[in-house]
């Protein structure tokens, strides 16, 4: 099939991928297109309705995710036997924004969400190259359980990547592969220990808030102003250790200057113990400047725990992380009588270290960062335009910002506003640890996974409903 007929509406609450995923989707599933049918390409049927190829692919990833579909190697894409498969005609799939549903349920037409990635982003090309060329390559061994933190060959990659990249200078005998870093903070509370007391800026992340609240640690907010965590305020609690974004604090946006983060270094040395956690999540996206050295590359005397990951800048299926231990507890860790198994199969480690040696992770980074920044470039154009209506910081790194609003609107009421026309922003207080007193009035806008022409369309919609 080289002509499908998609009948595309520019002013549907859906964007365009989703009309192509369901009208194929809604295809199948009447029997009007059959078994093993080919699918024109994405490029010819990009063509044929006159938008990009990335919005097609995103359709057909989809459709393929759901198996509706399957990629033949060579030949193109093909509809799967759906034979035996019973699918509900009478169930309404798509509810009514505003229809009285649970928020969750809630069909937003624009959400500015804080995580994901652009529409196109993953290099998948790349990726089943690189597959393809571990699983001829390795052999059987590549299917036994390796090492407990994590293959050889990815730490080396890792170890040199944060030295170039981060200014981190530590040894591959460091580093500890995981699955998410949900998984190396467990990993680490077996290795400091129970009864941690940790502080936290507020707001801040609150997987890492809720991991360390599981794990039975006693969490101690401290407050925060421009320039990240309030030392003052840190050196009054009783904590040992502290959970810090200091290269772009979530959800606030501030980068730490090399004044703060002296004196949470010169905090963490002054008694035996203490330590700092360094989460260092998306540091590759910065759009102006050079990118700030890590935290842990200025770190004497071993007090700084760094961790990093693959997700923010892959896409956030990717689960791989990485966690550099100072050697005093890498070598506690080991000394355990039996270590956790690597979270990461073997194969995925391999095809990101191929990924890493080969030097496509760089080259993506230099895609992505170009891609964000047009963005980035085009938020801040529309905020600027709304100077009557509020104010923004965060810019310039990461992938999304920070809303105050001057002209007397609340986060509650600036974010009903937005659900009620079909747009998703999040409220500052949602990432609060310890609720204020004080009303909020700042929001957070991402816009790493909407189309630029789909975040002109949804800011000119804010302006309009937050200035009234």
């Amino acid at each position: 099939m080289n002509d499908l007929l998609i009948p595309l509406k520019e002013d549907s609450r859906f964007p365009m991928y989703r009309q192509i995923y369901d009208h194929i989707k809604n295809e199948i599933q009447k029997g009007k297109m059959k078994a093993g049918e080919k699918l024109p390409s994405s490029r010819i049927l990009a063509k044929n309705l006159c938008i990009s190829r990335s919005t097609v692919d995103m359709a057909y990833d989809q459709l393929l995710a759901e198996g509706y579909i399957e990629s033949v190697p060579c030949k193109g894409y093909y509809v799967c036997q759906m034979e035996g498969i019973y699918f509900d005609r009478k169930k309404k799939e798509f509810p009514e924004v505003n229809s009285g549903q649970k928020p969750s349920d809630t069909v937003y037409r624009w959400d500015f969400a804080l995580n994901g990635i652009a529409p196109g982003g993953f290099p998948h090309n790349i990726w089943r190259k690189l597959s393809r060329e571990v699983l001829s390559q390795e052999g059987d061994s590549l299917f036994q359980l390796g090492d407990p933190c994590g293959e050889p060959g990815i730490r080396q990659a890792v170890a040199e990547y944060l030295h170039s990249a981060r200014g981190v200078d530590c040894d591959p005998g460091q580093i500890i592969i995981g699955a998410g870093n949900d998984y190396l903070l467990m990993l680490l509370w077996v290795i400091l220990g129970k009864n941690r007391k940790i502080a936290m800026e507020n707001p801040t992340y609150l997987s890492a808030y809720y991991d360390f609240l599981h794990m039975g640690s006693h969490i101690l907010p401290v407050g925060q102003d421009e320039q990240g965590i309030r030392i003052e305020e840190l050196e009054k609690t009783e904590a040992d250790t502290v959970y810090v974004m200091p290269s772009h604090q979530f959800p606030m946006g501030m980068v730490m200057p090399l004044k703060r983060r002296t004196e949470l270094l010169k905090w963490a040395g002054a008694r035996e113990g203490r330590y700092i956690i360094e989460d260092d999540y998306d540091s590759e996206f910065r759009y102006k400047g050079q990118p700030i050295p890590a935290l842990s590359g200025f770190d004497q005397k071993g007090c700084v725990i760094y961790l990093g990951t693959f997700s923010k800048s892959l896409a956030p299926s990717v689960r791989v992380s990485y966690m550099v231990l100072p050697r005093e507890l890498m070598n506690t860790y080991l000394s355990l009588e039996h270590l956790f198994s690597v979270t990461v199969s073997r194969t995925d480690q391999k095809i990101l270290e191929l990924f890493l040696r080969e030097g496509y992770y760089e080259r993506h980074l230099n895609r992505m960062r170009a891609v964000y920044k047009n963005k980035h470039d085009l938020m801040v154009k529309c905020l600027k335009d709304m100077s009557h209506i509020c104010t923004f910081s965060g810019e310039n790194a990461g992938v999304h910002l920070l809303v105050e609003f001057c002209n007397g609107l609340t986060e509650q009421e600036a974010v009903f506003r937005a659900k009620e026309s079909g747009i998703k922003v999040y409220g500052v207080s949602e990432y609060r640890i310890q609720k204020t007193s004080k009303e909020e009035n700042m929001v957070l806008l991402g816009y790493a996974t909407l189309r630029e022409e789909d975040i002109e369309k949804a800011m000119k919609s804010l302006k309009k409903i937050w200035e009234n």
